[in-house]
């Protein structure tokens, strides 16, 4: 009996250790077969960071290649469009001037009682640059005067690497513009806004050769900025006007005269001229420079190029600036406009019925406060405009027209 008892204890234990055993390889195996997925799925995980980085570089590569994928293109925005439209159409002006050179003692005194005060001057050649811009195919160029005032040689340079001999056509002073011409092959030239839809805070591109002989290379530089206000007025010197000048931020350098001022569409709207400084010992850039209106521009062109000059206008108009003391012997309340001094039988100014007395007051679409203001406003009119003008006469106001009529010699 006892030994009975002893097998039946036996196969309890049995079973029970057999139970453990199962247990134990059940969860081994769950364990094994979750650290299996695992190591699989990171290895998948690689696989793939691998292919995404293959699709990477491949899209890379064909945004090399090809130039027209949308990342590209984000680049090639409107100022570079309009810099590749004309950028071909600007050119370096390199001129020799030939400019007198007097002794140190010219003008003294002492040297003059034995030299006498004529005393025999001394040349020398000095190189300057500047900028222009093709205005037509047959090799026609418009810059600022100052660019080729008392030029004895003049070579344009192209940014194809020609450099031609180039010949003033003609130029105008007053309005500080000029001609030249080339003869060679066809000639890319520029395409022209209007700047009396010139918009304050557009874009505006400067383009120009500053530093050309520095570089010494003929690719125009160009410099961005906005239009920074219209209309602007100086005359820095007798007989000069600059009148209804576009301001811009766009860097304007030593070289950039005579280059274009463009809008975002790649049109002409004005021609770099100058720049404000504020000092002598800043004769940099700081953001102020001024552009003579495109407009205005052609019509000086049309005329050099057919006249080799600016027709010069008569009005036989002859007024003086109008005080108080004038203004109270006229009857006149206020000291706005100039008054009508005189009239020339048979001019312009006589057949539009004004008389001596007159008071204008306006003309065109300025207003007159002094004589000057009427000397520019002739800046933007030509031989055959006519010119509105608004006055008072003997306490009433009137309106007339101008008919202007080329200077005789």
């Amino acid at each position: 009996m006892r030994i009975g008892r002893m097998i039946r204890k036996s196969d309890g234990k049995a079973g029970i250790y057999l139970l453990f055993l199962v247990l134990g390889i059940a969860f081994g195996l769950i364990s094994g077969g979750e650290i299996m997925r695992r190591i699989l799925a990171a290895q998948a995980s690689k696989t793939e960071i691998g292919v995404q980085a293959q699709k990477t570089a491949q899209v890379v590569s064909l945004e090399k290649e090809n130039p027209g994928n949308d990342l590209l293109l984000s680049r090639q925005n409107a100022i570079i469009a309009a810099t590749r439209r004309v950028a071909p159409c600007v050119v370096g002006i390199v001129v020799t001037q030939i400019q007198v050179v007097r002794t140190p003692y010219y003008g003294d005194d002492f040297f003059d009682f034995f030299f006498g005060p004529e005393m025999t001057p001394r040349y020398r050649q000095v190189e300057s640059i500047g900028s222009g811009f093709v205005i037509s195919e047959d090799g026609m160029i418009l810059t600022n005067f100052h660019v080729v005032q008392n030029a004895a040689k003049l070579f344009v340079n192209f940014p194809d690497g020609r450099r031609l001999e180039g010949k003033v056509v003609g130029f105008d002073d007053i309005r500080d513009l000029a001609v030249v011409s080339v003869t060679g092959v066809k000639f890319k030239c520029v395409n022209f806004g209007n700047s009396d839809e010139a918009m304050i805070g557009e874009w505006a591109i400067a383009i120009g050769n500053p530093f050309l002989n520095f570089i010494n290379d003929v690719h125009p530089t160009v410099t961005v900025g906005v239009v920074s206000a219209l209309n602007r007025n100086f005359a820095p010197s007798e007989g000069i006007y600059y009148q209804g000048m576009i301001q811009t931020d766009a860097a304007i350098n030593p070289g950039n005269s005579g280059g274009p001022l463009i809008n975002a569409l790649g049109e002409v709207i004005g021609i770099n001229t100058f720049i404000f400084t504020g000092s002598n010992n800043s004769k940099g850039s700081i953001g102020i420079g001024f552009a003579i209106p495109i407009n205005r521009a052609r019509r000086v062109a049309e005329e050099l190029i057919k006249y080799g000059h600016s027709r010069k206008l008569w009005t036989g108009l002859n007024v003086k600036d109008l005080n108080r003391s004038i203004a109270l012997a006229l009857g006149y309340q206020g000291i706005d406009g100039v008054v009508v001094v005189s009239v020339q039988p048979g001019g312009p100014a006589d057949e539009a019925g004004l008389k001596p007395g007159d008071i204008i007051k306006r003309m065109g679409n300025r207003m007159i406060q002094s004589g000057s203001d009427i000397d520019g406003i002739f800046i933007d009119n030509f031989v055959g405009d006519r010119v509105k003008i608004s006055g008072v006469r003997k306490g009433n106001p009137f309106e007339t027209s101008l008919l202007l009529r080329e200077a005789k010699e």
